[in-house]
């Protein structure tokens, strides 16, 4: 009787020990899933920074006072993006241009809008990534 009792034992806390292993095991990965998203969606936004900034380099090359707004000011612009940030590449930029008379100036605003996603997967997949940018400038 004795010996049946010490194999039952013996067989519980390989279970347990195994179930605490393959916990510790998932968690771990999960956090490392978890991190590696973060890092992902952090060089998304910059690669979305990177489009606004592309904007604000053109609009600030636009003379003061312009009769007509950039030229680039339109929908759906795409621009590249290289290095870390080529899996965001192209970066779609969307501007609208807005025309303003203060005290007899001309000034012309400029919404900007940028949205850097993950080049080849597909929103809702678990590789996906997404990040808007957005700003507002006149010149």
């Amino acid at each position: 009787m004795q010996r049946g009792f010490s194999l039952i034992s013996a067989i519980f806390l390989l279970v347990v020990v195994a179930a605490l292993g393959t916990f510790a095991v998932t968690l771990s990965t999960s956090q490392n899933q978890s991190q590696t998203m973060d890092i992902v969606g952090a060089r998304a936004y910059q690669a979305a920074l990177a489009g606004i900034e592309w904007a604000a380099f053109h609009v600030a090359q636009t003379a003061a006072s312009a009769p007509a707004a950039w030229g680039g000011c339109v929908a759906g612009a795409n621009v590249a993006v290289a290095g870390n940030l080529a899996v965001f590449s192209p970066v779609t930029v969307n501007c609208n241009a807005t025309l303003s008379n203060e005290a007899g100036v001309t000034i012309w605003v400029y919404d900007v809008s940028a949205v850097a996603a993950t080049t080849g997967a597909l929103p809702g997949s678990a590789n996906y990534v997404e990040q808007v940018a957005t700003a507002k400038m006149a010149r």
